[in-house]
């Protein structure tokens, strides 16, 4: 049995997540910083968006081509913890899944990864994101989970299947090919998304 709170009580549970997400966007940035990540793209400016996914001004700006699987990554980690963890109230899941996006955005950060991107997949300009973009990553991560939270099962899983062929008519890449190609390069694959 639930125990009532009042809105006070509600509050201060909602703010003390927010205050914990908050610190660990800004433990992130600081690793990244000391990683030797941009702060902001080299060029010198922000965007809001860069189309060019195979421009050197990809995953330096706001969003990009790549924005829609980190709210895929949200859309996934929202329904793992909700069967792994349904007892952990929202908050505290909302929490492992940034703590999880924030693993993984410095590991691509990770000068093995941004080697491995450069041979495995169509990505051999890439030299890894800017802080501002990582970060922005983390934030649309937390945008699909939250999605995920208040969307019908049916209407999360069509926008996930909805972003992954977005990216994949506009680009040729997507998330499951990303990590496809991480894990298995497959040359026919490549090919493909170099329009061979």
């Amino acid at each position: 049995m639930r125990r009532w709170r009042g809105p006070a009580a509600v509050l201060r549970h909602r703010l003390r997540y927010l205050f914990f997400g908050l610190l660990l966007l800004g433990a992130a940035a600081r690793l990244e910083r000391a990683m030797g990540r941009p702060a902001i793209c080299r060029c010198g400016t922000v965007k809001l968006w860069e189309g060019d996914a195979l421009g050197p001004e990809n995953s330096q700006h706001i969003a990009d081509w790549y924005t829609p699987s980190h709210i895929v990554h949200g859309l996934l980690f929202y329904a793992a913890l909700a069967w792994l963890a349904p007892r952990l109230s929202l908050g505290a899941r909302a929490l492992i899944a940034l703590g999880v996006e924030i693993a993984w955005e410095v590991l691509e950060n990770s000068p093995w990864v941004i080697e491995r991107y450069r041979t495995a997949t169509m990505a051999q300009g890439y030299t890894g994101d800017s802080v501002l973009n990582s970060v922005f990553d983390m934030l649309f991560t937390l945008l699909g989970f939250a999605l995920a939270a208040r969307l019908p099962v049916w209407a999360a899983v069509a926008l996930g299947l909805g972003l992954e062929l977005l990216a994949l008519a506009a680009i040729r890449d997507n998330l499951t090919l990303n990590v496809l190609l991480l894990l298995w390069p497959i040359r026919a694959v490549l090919e493909w998304q170099k329009g061979a």
